[in-house]
């Protein structure tokens, strides 16, 4: 991310799949919120999507290679609380 004039902009970079939101970049994204409460000359956070489209979501095709036994729900829950 990016801070400039006390505004930090967090740009979500898959354009290719509309952004869409894999395991790794919801760690990556909670770690740079965490990075910009934590730095006082961060007045205000962007989160802005490269490409033709904010995001997609979650990327279903990630999930769908973990098996049978994998719920959706306590993973959408435990990366996006």
């Amino acid at each position: 991310f990016d801070v400039t004039d006390g505004v930090a902009t967090i740009t979500l970079n898959r354009p290719d799949s509309l952004n869409a939101f894999t395991t790794a970049m919801i760690a990556e994204t909670a770690d740079a919120l965490k990075q910009c409460g934590r730095d006082a000359a961060v007045r205000c956070v962007v989160i802005t999507g490269a490409g033709r489209g904010f995001t997609a979501g979650q990327d279903l095709a990630e999930v769908q290679g973990r098996g049978d036994e994998f719920s959706i729900g306590p993973h959408l829950r435990a990366g996006y609380h």
